[in-house]
């Protein structure tokens, strides 16, 4: 078990980890005193990143350059999660960089549209963001929705901007 912070071009990130895989990540703190909190929070101590974990770090970098790693490979512990979030969190995971999909089709895929709320609860509790991208479930209409993680919808903005050039890529060639 341990926890790291780690570079990226929108700021100091957080990883931990025990035997399972993954247990958290976390977006940039607005102040370098709520990472240190962070890192201490789960009981893990700040060590250097196993190599299976220096790849998930790599992976993610990547995506926040505006590559596109599908971060499928991850291994997450998933313990303490209930078989819904489980499901959520797996469809939000199939989203591809520069991609979003919102709350009620999240909801519909589950096999029933009344979930929408569901899927927005998990996502706002969302332990692993980025390899669980909560950042690219929106609200109906293409609305932003919610973000509880630090910088609230301007991350959000910022990290779905990183993936459409990407996707801006890959798409038309006039784009």
């Amino acid at each position: 078990m341990g926890a790291a912070a780690f570079e990226t071009p929108i700021g100091l990130c957080g990883i931990a980890w025990g035997p399972d895989g993954l247990t958290r990540t976390a977006l940039p703190a607005e102040e370098p005193a709520r990472m240190e909190a962070w890192l201490r929070r789960g009981g893990e101590e700040s060590a250097d990143p196993p190599p299976v974990v220096r790849a998930a770090i790599a992976q993610i970098r990547a995506l926040l350059e505006g590559a596109a790693p599908s971060l499928q490979d991850i291994a997450l512990d998933l313990t303490g999660l209930d078989e819904l979030d489980r499901r959520i969190y797996a469809l939000a995971r199939a989203i591809l960089p520069g991609a979003t999909r919102s709350y009620g089709e999240i909801a519909a895929d589950l096999g029933d549209p009344m979930l929408a709320r569901a899927v927005g609860q998990a996502m706002a509790k969302n332990r692993f963001p980025i390899i669980v991208p909560c950042h690219r479930v929106l609200a109906a209409g293409g609305r932003s929705g919610g973000f509880s993680a630090p910088g609230g919808i301007a991350t959000k903005r910022r990290m779905l901007a990183i993936e459409s050039v990407h996707a801006r890529r890959e798409g038309d060639l006039f784009a």
